[in-house]
């Protein structure tokens, strides 16, 4: 039976990821898995990009034996002949290349389409757990950032990975065909550019890491400023945020200036390596010329295909150095994947319940991750359908945890929360949201219409819904009084109306979405004695057959509850109404006296 659950299911004390990874198997990984829908478009690059290599490497040869049999001999019609076929070659590898970068763009394109959508999916099933941990300027940076860094790999790595060993091959074998000292000398360049390449990755992963955290910090850094520019300006404290900024900047500057140099001192050393080759080739090529070995066709040949040799050790130098800050931001893609959700929907969940909306805590416990004391220890409370619950205390006591575990939006250490008799934790998450109704602490509102925002509970609600839930939430005048009325545009986060409005909005978005249990988190904070009492009176009228729960730090707000819970250090001290708790409960009393008179208070 759902009502006889144990009180008590251990939590996983951090929020679960698979096994780690090294940075290699995280990219290899990601890059199977999001390939394998675009296996057509990536057969169709490799394709194309075979074609390309082999036309290029075929050029040279052609171009040699234009010289040699041609150009040299005076022979135009040979010339002619021989140079209209070169130039289909040079057709069909241009088409080729272009055929190439087409389909690899599509596939790189649609694996971060698909990357970007299922960290999306994951960071919307994550819980306020999840979220606390990553942090949100982390899942902004790995959803954007963190992607653009996999996706460039594969756009660079899908050319380099498919012509470089085949130029390596092929060059080589060619290059051989027409000069083995000459293809020896070559050779000795390519060891040291691959020592080159070696240094430079096992160098750039470490600060790649770093880099990757100094723009997380600065993201953060960026969001603060942005979502708190109010508190910024009220306080006159720009100066300080600036030196913040400025800071997490320079941390950003130096971690690239990190990168740069290590790129900038190995690819400067692999680019002297093949410099120095290739006037080698060339002054050994000019003694062959000249004691007839070599013909000058062959030398240009054998030069082409040291600099597509050449050119493609250099062109993977380019991918190794995009390398390690791809797998970093592999690790980091796969860590936000991998991590289950703490709180999920049972098996065999509940999908209805029996009763009207009956509220039911019994020993419930809490602590947040990382800290060293609960917040909420043994809480026993009751909300019932048609009875007003109001929940007081002075600040830290634990009355926001407490509302934020009634939706599970957090899961209880200890002791358990029902509705109707059924836990929290069996019922599906769906049932939760169309009982359980939270207007929380810091009312927040979506860009878009006032309308929009209201319906976003139930997107179903006709215009007539939406004007009495206004009404009832004292917020149908200033609506009225915009010139677009349901239709008003408002910004993000609700910065075009004012705090006041902003909460009114917020109740009456709840109350649109008509559940069966109300939870305000000191919803009425930015309202006036008048316009709170008004809005009191209404749901009174308005929700008189629901259960509400209010946490208030005005006394005004909460005297008339059917019953006040007073919380202290995440304990319940007493519980009654206001003239019970007034007379009996010292915490309570001392609360009223701060606030009112005593004469006020009787």
């Amino acid at each position: 039976m759902t009502g006889n659950r144990p009180a008590h299911t251990p939590r996983k004390t951090a929020p679960h990821a698979g096994e780690e990874a090294s940075p290699e198997a995280s990219i290899l990984r990601l890059l199977a898995d999001y390939l394998r829908p675009h296996r057509t478009l990536l057969l169709l690059t490799i394709a194309f990009q075979i074609a390309q290599t082999l036309a290029s490497l075929y050029i040279p040869t052609l171009n040699a034996d234009l010289i040699n049999n041609g150009v040299a001999t005076g022979d135009t019609a040979y010339v002619m002949r021989h140079g209209g076929f070169m130039l289909g070659v040079t057709v069909l590898q241009l088409t080729a290349t272009a055929l190439a970068v087409y389909f690899g763009a599509r596939a790189a394109m649609g694996l971060g389409r698909d990357l970007r959508a299922d960290l999306f999916a994951q960071v919307q099933r994550f819980s306020a757990a999840e979220m606390d941990h990553f942090g949100a300027p982390s899942l902004i940076t790995r959803t954007t950032n963190d992607v653009t860094q996999v996706v460039t790999l594969l756009v660079f790595g899908l050319t380099m990975f498919i012509t470089a060993p085949i130029t390596a091959v092929v060059g080589l074998s060619l290059a051989l065909t027409l000069d083995v000292p000459m293809t020896g000398v070559l050779l000795g360049a390519i060891p040291f550019m691959a020592i080159a390449i070696y240094f430079i990755v096992i160098s750039m992963v470490p600060a790649s890491r770093v880099m990757q955290r100094r723009i997380d910090s600065i993201n953060q850094v960026m969001r603060e400023h942005i979502t708190g520019i109010r508190v910024i300006r009220a306080f006159v404290r720009d100066d300080h945020e600036q030196d913040r900024f400025s800071e997490a900047n320079a941390e950003l500057t130096d971690a690239a200036l990190r990168v740069g140099r290590v790129q900038a001192f190995f690819g400067a050393t692999a680019m002297i390596f093949g410099n120095v080759t290739s006037i080698a080739l060339v002054w050994f090529g000019a003694q062959f010329i000249a004691d007839g070995s070599m013909q000058i066709g062959d030398l240009i040949a054998f030069i082409s295909y040291a600099g597509l040799i050449l050119g493609s050790v250099m062109m993977s130098m380019g991918v190794f150095m995009m390398t390690p800050r791809a797998k970093v931001a592999a690790g980091r893609i796969r860590e936000v994947l991998d991590t289950a959700p703490s709180i999920t929907d049972p098996e065999n969940a509940v999908h209805e319940l029996p009763g009207r909306g009956e509220l039911d805590l019994k020993g419930v416990a809490f602590r947040y991750q990382g800290a060293e004391a609960a917040v909420l220890r043994g809480v026993d409370l009751i909300a019932r359908p048609g009875e007003t619950t109001a929940i007081i205390g002075s600040t830290g006591a634990g009355k926001t945890t407490l509302l934020n575990l009634i939706p599970r939006l957090f899961d209880v250490d200890e002791g358990a929360i029902r509705i109707d008799g059924v836990d929290v934790r069996d019922m599906d998450r769906a049932l939760i949201a169309r009982t359980v109704g939270l207007v929380p602490q810091r009312a927040y509102l979506f860009s878009g219409t006032i309308a929009s925002n209201l319906r976003y509970g139930n997107p179903d609600a006709d215009d007539k819904t939406l004007w009495r839930a206004l009404e009832t939430a004292q917020a149908a005048d200033f609506v009225r009084a915009m010139s677009d009325g349901l239709d008003t545009v408002i910004g993000q986060g609700g910065t075009t109306v004012s705090g006041g409005q902003r909460q009114r909005l917020a109740i009456a978005r709840t109350l649109v979405a008509n559940p069966r249990i109300y939870l305000f988190d000191d919803s009425f904070s930015a309202l006036d004695t008048a316009t709170d009492a008004a809005l009191r009176a209404a749901l009174a009228t308005e929700i008189a057959d629901a259960a509400q729960v209010i946490v208030a730090q005005r006394i005004s707000t909460i005297r008339d509850a059917d019953r006040i819970v007073v919380l202290d250090a995440g304990r319940v001290v007493g519980t009654g109404t206001h003239d019970q708790l007034l007379e009996t409960n010292p915490v309570y009393a001392e609360i009223v006296n701060s606030q009112l008179t005593l004469q006020e208070a009787l």
